[in-house]
């Protein structure tokens, strides 16, 4: 305990460049914290959207703007698909189940997605408040929704035209609150679910403009999108270029553009890597010199302890624990400055309401930031340690 106390005294007597240690360090290990966060809650949003969708049928267009809109919606659509051809792919034999999606309207920037309780079913999302629709203009609040806008059961609310805040109000149909579903930590978090048959209806009744009109529109419905899943793996192999080439459908594999996504996004996770790895490597060498230093102005003190019978491990261990207390304050400096500004690029550019990213989160690769801070500072205290364990007691006191 007295080297660990001393240790600390020794490495406060200097107190700007401890300061200054410090600050490289934590720097760095910010860096590769915010990387971990980043890299951790994006995998765990796209791991549990994409569950059980194998693949997403929606309008001619670009393939990521599909998966981004009608997995993640964070994209517009490209337009919409005829009713009956999304039917006719669910005889399919090889499709086990089709859920299809409308968009068109949102609340405050939340989007109103006509579907089935089978959407809802498919996150695995359970009611926390009231019941499911039982009938159009009934809808069902993701848990975000309702914590955001501050809407009740019982609650009723008029939708505006497009995906963004600030189109046309609907006003002569109104929704009605019906449920509010738990946090599921999935897309469905952010977003008011309703029946199918709710979307039509509003945009048929403000475009409508006789009875033979809505009709016709009856008879020519349709839908954003379809999310799809195969009865077998193999399907995977045929299924997309037959939508592709006999149809006028997009298909679009999840997987695969999430993977280009990812490589796209590595880019600039690469810089960020490199420039947290060129911050380490300055304060693990400024580490390393102030250490240096200090066993050269140290020798009378050092002297001292040997008189006093301080074996040379122990004038080693005083170094090694300046060392361990930097490594530590900077571990601890470090990963609160990585959930800090994790939190606030989150605040700022409300990822919470997108991607679920911006909230604590403690994965296991956590653990390695401490220990890298450790061990970088260690390393940089072996041969200044190894020089104090080597310097002999008559060499010290002829230096006084």
């Amino acid at each position: 305990m007295k080297t660990i106390a001393l240790s600390w005294r020794y490495l406060w007597s200097r107190p700007l460049g401890a300061a200054l240690n410090l600050l490289l360090l934590s720097l760095g290990l910010a860096s590769i914290t915010f990387l971990l966060l980043v890299s951790f809650q994006l995998n765990r949003a796209f791991d549990k959207d994409l569950a059980g969708i194998d693949l997403v049928v929606g309008a001619k267009g670009s393939p990521m703007q599909l998966i981004l809109c009608g997995v993640f919606h964070l994209d517009v659509p490209a337009g919409n698909i005829p009713l009956k051809a999304v039917q006719a792919l669910q005889k399919n034999p090889m499709v086990a189940s089709v859920i299809p999606l409308s968009l068109g309207d949102n609340l405050r920037g939340y989007r109103i997605v006509g579907s089935s309780p089978a959407y809802i079913t498919h996150y695995g999302a359970v009611l926390a408040q009231g019941r499911m629709w039982d009938a159009p203009m009934q809808v069902v609040l993701g848990s975000i929704v309702a914590k955001k806008l501050g809407l009740q059961v019982g609650n009723t609310f008029i939708g505006s035209h497009g995906l963004g805040a600030g189109g046309h109000l609907h006003g002569d149909n109104p929704y009605l609150v019906v449920g509010i579903l738990q946090a599921s930590a999935s897309v469905i978090d952010r977003l008011i679910v309703t029946d199918t048959a709710s979307v039509w209806k509003v945009h048929e009744d403000y475009t409508a403009v006789d009875d033979a009109d809505r009709s016709i529109m009856e008879a020519e419905r349709e839908v954003t999108l379809a999310l799809i899943q195969y009865k077998t793996p193999l399907a995977a192999m045929s299924f997309p270029r037959l939508v592709n080439t006999s149809t006028e459908m997009q298909a679009a594999a999840p997987a695969l553009e999430i993977s280009r996504l990812l490589h796209m996004l590595g880019i600039g996770t690469d810089v960020l890597r490199a420039f947290a790895a060129v911050l380490l490597l300055t304060a693990g060498l400024s580490v390393f010199i102030a250490l240096w230093t200090a066993v050269r102005e140290r020798r009378s003190d050092l002297a001292l302890l040997r008189m006093l019978g301080a074996p040379p491990a122990r004038i080693a261990a005083l170094l090694m624990g300046e060392a361990l207390w930097l490594g530590v304050m900077s571990a601890i400096l470090g990963v609160a400055a990585g959930q800090g500004l994790g939190l606030l690029i989150g605040w700022m550019l409300q990822l919470d309401n997108s991607l679920l990213i911006g909230g604590l989160a403690w994965p296991l690769e956590l653990l390695w930031v401490p220990a890298l801070a450790c061990g970088i500072s260690l390393a940089a205290a072996l041969l200044p340690a190894l020089g104090a364990y080597r310097v002999s007691v008559l060499e010290l006191l002829q230096s006084r």
